[in-house]
C-alpha cells in the first residue's frame, strides 16, 4: 500500500535495484530519473560490482546516498569480487524489503510516471507476478517520451505475455521489470549474456502471469547491440542466447522441437543484427 513521503509524493511499496559497475558518468542521471517520480519507491539498492575506476564509482554512490538519503532509503552495497549483473542484483534481491522489485541499469531512465502507472495497474491485478512496458532505445536531450495516457483505471494497452510468445522474442526488457519479490527464482550467477532472458522465461514458463504494458516508460541511451558493454559483442549475446534455450530444454522446461526452432530463429536474427551493425559501421 502507497503511503505519503516527507514531500507529499506518495511512496509505493517498490525496491529499486540498480547495478553498477564503473558507471561513475551515467548513475546520477538513472537515480534521478527514480527520484523524479510522480510516486517514490520505498528504498534503492545501488551494488557496486567491484568497480575498477579508482574509486569513482564508490564516490559518486555515497554522495548521492548522503544527498539523497533523507528523501527515501538508500542501500549502498560494495561487491569484493566482480560478478556480473545476475550476481548484483541476486545480492540485492535477496536484502530487499519491499514486496516489489523493479530493475533499472545505470546507463538508463524511468519516465516519471513509470511507477506510479506499473504499481497501480499490478496493485489492482493482485494475482500478477511479474510485469513489463515498452522501452525507448534513445532518449534525445536526456528526455523520455509519453504518449498521452489514459487514466489508469481504463487503460486497455496491456497484453500478457505467453511463453511461446516469449520464446519468440524477449518482450521482457530488464530496465522495464516489476515484479513480486517472493517468487521462487533469480538469476543464474553462472551466465554473463542472456541471463535476464533466462529468468524471464523460467518465471512464465512455470505458469506464472506477466503482462506488457504498451507505453515507453524507460529510455536507453545506446543501441541493443553493437555497442559497450554486455551487447557489445555479437556472437556472445548469441552464443548466450542459444545457452539459455539449451538450459530451457535441459529443465524439462521445452521440449526438442521448440529448442531447434528457437535457436534457429535465433541464429537468424543474430544474421540480420551482424548485418545491421556491419552496415551502420558499429563493426
Amino acid at each position: 500500500m502507497a503511503r505519503a513521503s516527507r514531500e507529499g509524493r506518495q511512496n509505493v511499496p517498490v525496491s529499486v535495484i540498480i547495478p553498477c559497475y564503473d558507471c561513475a558518468d551515467t548513475i546520477e542521471r538513472a537515480v534521478d530519473s527514480v527520484l523524479a517520480q510522480s510516486m517514490l519507491p520505498s528504498e534503492i539498492w545501488l551494488v557496486d560490482d567491484a568497480s575498477n575506476d579508482g574509486g569513482r564509482t564508490r564516490s559518486v554512490l555515497e554522495r548521492l546516498s548522503q544527498r539523497y538519503g533523507d528523501l527515501l532509503r538508500f542501500e549502498l552495497v560494495f561487491l569484493a569480487d566482480n560478478g556480473g549483473p545476475s550476481v548484483a542484483r541476486n545480492t540485492a534481491w535477496d536484502r530487499a524489503n519491499q514486496p516489489l522489485l523493479a530493475f533499472l541499469d545505470a546507463d538508463d531512465v524511468w519516465h516519471p510516471r513509470k511507477l506510479e502507472i506499473q504499481y497501480s495497474w499490478m496493485e489492482s491485478h493482485p494475482g500478477i507476478v511479474l510485469t513489463a512496458h515498452a522501452v525507448n532505445q534513445f532518449g534525445e536531450n536526456g528526455d523520455v517520451y509519453l504518449p498521452a495516457a489514459p487514466d489508469i483505471a481504463e487503460f486497455k494497452n496491456i497484453w500478457q505475455v505467453t511463453p511461446h510468445r516469449l520464446l519468440r522474442s524477449n518482450c521482457l526488457p530488464t530496465r522495464s521489470i516489476m515484479l513480486q519479490r517472493e517468487i521462487p527464482h533469480r538469476f543464474e550467477v553462472s551466465k554473463r549474456y542472456s541471463e535476464d532472458y533466462l529468468l524471464w522465461l523460467k518465471i512464465v514458463f512455470d505458469g506464472y502471469p506477466a503482462w506488457r504494458i504498451e507505453l515507453p516508460l524507460a529510455s536507453s541511451f545506446k543501441a541493443p547491440y553493437g555497442e559497450s558493454g554486455l551487447t557489445g559483442n555479437l556472437w556472445n549475446m548469441e552464443k548466450g542466447e542459444l545457452d539459455t534455450y539449451l538450459r530451457l530444454y535441459r529443465q524439462d522446461r521445452i521440449n526438442g522441437i521448440l529448442l531447434y526452432s528457437a535457436s534457429i530463429l535465433s541464429l537468424f536474427k543474430f544474421v540480420r543484427r551482424w548485418l545491421i551493425c556491419l552496415m551502420s559501421g558499429r563493426i
